[in-house]
């Protein structure tokens, strides 16, 4: 009740200030009028939603759903017309108003792009660059800086954005406490096909080198993406289809290692374009041995995967595409238990890919559809290793899985008429079919078909406040499929399923924002949450599915306010979740005598999940940079007189403060991250410790262009011993890793 009480006391005080802000005081009457349309300049179409500015003054407008704008009343004499819109340079014109005089002025933008570097295109199928819910994009030198093995270890510190660990290789991004298949990791802004969300012990089937881009998106997202989006969006971009086709050949090579686990990386990549097409292709290794703790080496932790790729792309005037091919292969083993240091769990993976993207522009309203679709076969065996007396290793495949998945979204954009602005339609296709075989085999397997449309609008109330909203329809089947252990089962569930969202944006200032969504999402559950029943060598866990599971249903806001001005970003951001049939992994404090694991059970119960996230950055002192963060989320279950218990593996209170000198040809760093202790936590659930981490870096651009970039970074600098409250390792006995440098070198050429 106190929050909600200091989220309606936010919303009214910044009400208020808006409508105070908005307040201006009328002209005089001098009849001196100024009036024209707002035109491309290359293709004379006529661009509506232009911010229109008398530059010096107050006097504004916005161009309506023709181009056309109207300025009255001006003040007499020489003035500057400013004309600004998002993906065109602006354009300033003089003239002079005249007393009782109406001057004619067209004005003409030319096109620049949009500039992806402040645009999430996961959040948005139009990039208009307004935003509804909490977001972020890394890429270039921000990603070399946070090189890691895994998008987990990548990820985990941003605001919201904390890791689910099991060893490296399986380490996964934990968005506001929600992680698993409600968190969507996208390949290109298509699923990948993997497994990766199932279970802790499941990697994500692509090296961090790999990505030059990556966005992520804090609150629901089953609008555009359909079931599962409940918590976020991960999108891992690559330019494996070049988007453009610049003449002669370019490329990157890329080295990386760190002492912690005797890790060694490589990355390459080589592109060819002739102005209109573009040829290109990838590969890169990575080795580590076992994670050194404070306390000694972790064993079951090494890893090692391959991954290449080539692919090809067009950039005509009116079409753009191309198709791409790609592998995954990785072997990584998991932590099983230190009294048995003769026995060992392997994980081996394979992926292939093939991707493709179309797009072509039109003369008519639809003026702009893309078509993805990403085609994917995956393997995985879960092997156990036994050494035997004799020094020889034998193996037993004890889990395999074979998936064949395609995934597909057709988005058609139309020109801005009446009311509305930029929008867009969508349809999207999902199927998958998964065998599960092997002696410990705990799941059946599953086909799954889904089909789903969308579309996407937003509505300009003024120059300054933009509402959007959206509605999805989803139709799922899931058919349970036979293997050795479960030959009878005759399961098929159909669900027909919608998803919404409202949101509002509003700039009242230059360099000030406000917006916020409401959103309807949901979650159909997996086939581990209905029908697990034993053992799971892999994640070392004993599971119980639950047939009488029902979608999850989530009903949430999300708020957010942003102030970016001179040299300063400041954002708060704050979010409330309700969920109907939520699905909890829920410890029960019992072994399961014969494997000797944790029994956990899948339960449905109602549930809420607040939080918020704040995040500072400043410059000051000319190039010395600070940059501070703290994220917080509760969780609790909220019916069945249980309202006073606290949901399993719940990040804790995290903060953060950053301190970086840019010197043009390098930079020093120093970075300290508290976290404090959790102690709310579910039944049979562990608490754990806070801890501070202190980290150092430095980088190096070798010449002025920062095409040769070398990069040392001092992780856990005090070589503190903590644990984590999100790792799944033996119920969290054993420490994170200890003391790291890290050397990254990145040649652009």
């Amino acid at each position: 009740m106190k929050t909600k009480i200091i989220l309606i006391k936010i919303i009214f005080l910044i009400s208020v200030y808006t409508i105070t802000a908005s307040e201006i005081p009328q002209r005089p009457l001098t009849d001196a009028n100024l009036y024209g349309h707002v035109v491309d300049s290359k293709s004379g179409e006529h661009l509506p939603f232009v911010n229109i500015l008398i530059k010096g003054t107050r006097i504004g407008t916005t161009t309506d759903a023709s181009g056309h704008y109207i300025l009255t009343n001006l003040p007499l004499g020489t003035h500057t017309i400013i004309a600004v819109s998002m993906g065109y340079s602006p354009v300033e014109v003089e003239f002079t108003a005249v007393e009782k005089k109406t001057l004619e002025l067209d004005l003409m933008l030319i096109s620049t792009g949009i500039n992806l570097d402040e645009i999430v295109l996961t959040a948005s199928p139009t990039a208009s660059g307004f935003r509804y819910q909490p977001d972020a994009v890394l890429l270039g030198e921000q990603l070399q800086k946070r090189g890691e093995v895994s998008f987990g270890e990548m990820l985990n510190g941003q605001p919201g954005v904390a890791m689910r660990s099991f060893g490296s290789a399986p380490a996964r991004p934990v968005i506001r406490g929600l992680d698993g298949d409600r968190i969507l990791i996208l390949e290109n802004g298509e699923r990948m096909g993997d497994i990766s969300e199932t279970s802790a012990d499941h990697a994500i089937s692509m090296d961090p080198l790999v990505a030059n881009r990556v966005e992520v998106v804090r609150g629901p997202a089953s609008l555009l993406y359909g079931s599962s989006a409940l918590g976020g969006v991960i999108n891992l971009m690559t330019s494996d289809i070049p988007d453009d086709a610049p003449n002669g050949t370019n490329g990157v090579l890329s080295m990386q290692g760190a002492t912690m686990n005797r890790m060694g990386a490589g990355f390459a990549k080589i592109s060819h374009g002739n102005g209109a097409h573009a040829a290109t292709a990838r590969l890169s290794f990575r080795q580590a041995g076992n994670i050194t703790t404070p306390e000694g080496e972790l064993p079951g932790t090494s890893l090692r995967n391959f991954d290449a790729a080539a692919g090809w792309g067009f950039n005509k005037e009116k079409s753009n595409g191309g198709l791409t091919v790609s592998l995954f292969n990785q072997q990584f083993e998991i932590p099983e238990s230190i009294e048995k240091p003769d026995e060992s769990v392997e994980i081996r993976v394979n992926r292939q890919s093939l991707q493709g993207r179309f797009g072509k522009e039109y003369k008519s309203f639809f003026d702009k559809a893309q078509l993805r679709f990403n085609l994917t076969r995956f393997e995985q065996q879960e092997v156990e290793i036994e050494t035997l007396s004799s020094g020889l290793d034998e193996e037993s495949v004890e889990l395999t899985y074979g998936q064949y998945a395609f995934n597909s979204t057709l988005t058609v954009q139309h020109k801005a008429r009446r009311i509305f602005d930029r929008g867009a339609l969508g349809a999207s296709l999902q199927a998958k079919i998964l065998d599960v075989d092997g002696s410990d085999v705990y799941t059946p397997g599953e086909q799954r078909l889904t089909a789903g449309i969308f579309t996407f609008q937003e509505i300009p109330l003024s120059n300054i406040m933009r509402l959007q909203f959206g509605v999805r329809f989803d139709i799922q089947n899931v058919t349970a499929r036979r293997n050795t252990v479960f030959t009878d089962i005759n399961s098929s569930r159909t669900s027909v399923n919608y998803s919404g969202s409202i949101g509002l944006n509003h700039r009242p200032l230059p360099g000030f924002e406000i917006g916020g969504q409401f959103a309807r999402s949901h979650r159909n559950p997996s086939i581990e949450e209905l029908f697990a029943n034993g053992p799971h060598l892999g994640a070392g866990t004993y599971e119980i599915g639950n047939t009488n599971l029902k979608d999850e249903i989530g009903n949430g806001g999300d708020f957010f306010i942003r102030y970016n001005r001179n040299v300063t970003t400041i954002e708060l951001a704050t979010f409330v979740n309700f969920f109907r049939n939520f699905i909890i992994f829920q410890p029960t404090g019992e072994i399961e005598p014969i494997s000797g694991y944790p029994i956990f059970r899948y339960e449905g119960d109602e549930a809420m999940l607040l939080g918020g996230e704040i995040m500072f950055n400043t410059t000051f002192i000319e190039k010395l940079e600070l940059t501070s963060t703290l994220d917080y989320v509760n969780g609790r279950r909220t019916v069945n007189g249980r309202s006073n218990e606290f949901l399993p593996v719940i990040p804790p209170f995290r903060f953060s403060v950053e301190l970086e000198y840019d010197y043009t040809f390098g930079w020093l760093g120093t970075k300290m991250q508290a976290v404090a202790k959790q102690n709310r936590v579910a039944p049979d659930e562990d608490t754990t410790n806070g801890y501070m981490l202190l980290s150092f870096t430095a980088g190096f651009r070798l010449n002025k262009g920062g095409r040769h970039v070398l990069i040392l970074r001092l992780d856990n600098a005090l070589n503190e011993n903590y644990r984590d409250h999100l790792s799944r390792v033996e119920d969290r006995g054993f420490p994170m890793p200890g003391r790291n440098l890290n050397v990254s070198y990145r040649w652009f050429f």
